[in-house]
């Protein structure tokens, strides 16, 4: 079984805890599956933060478009940020929102590794 610090040691100790949970009892080979499809998917905290605080001097709601929360994005969008209140809640809250993404995207993948070791696609 392959240790989630030899396939994924770019990411934080608390993802990786989490991740650890995701791959625990699957295939080696299911968890390099894994692995390239999350490495591939999955946000960076530093950029969330820079996307947030765009949305002070630009477009509002383009971090919550990255993440792939559309409709937030277009309510941020029209309504500058919630005048600037949900963009402040959001730079306080950026590691969580992009915690929530990462352990999203993680589920998905994990459930979409078929038994013989290929990624299925929807």
């Amino acid at each position: 079984m392959a240790n989630v610090m030899e396939i994924l040691p770019e990411i934080p100790a608390g993802e990786q805890v989490a991740i650890s949970g995701i791959v625990n009892g699957i295939s080696d080979e299911n968890t390099q599956q894994f692995a390239m499809a999350y490495r591939a998917q999955r946000k960076d905290e530093n950029t969330i933060l820079l996307l947030t605080l765009v949305g002070f001097v630009a477009v509002a709601g383009v971090q919550r478009f990255f993440l792939g929360q559309i409709g937030m994005g277009f309510l941020y969008l029209l309504t500058a940020g919630l005048c600037f209140i949900g963009t402040i809640i959001d730079v306080v809250n950026h590691k969580k929102l992009t915690y929530e993404h990462n352990a999203k995207i993680a589920n998905e993948i994990s459930m979409n590794l078929s038994p013989g070791g290929s990624y299925r696609t929807l």
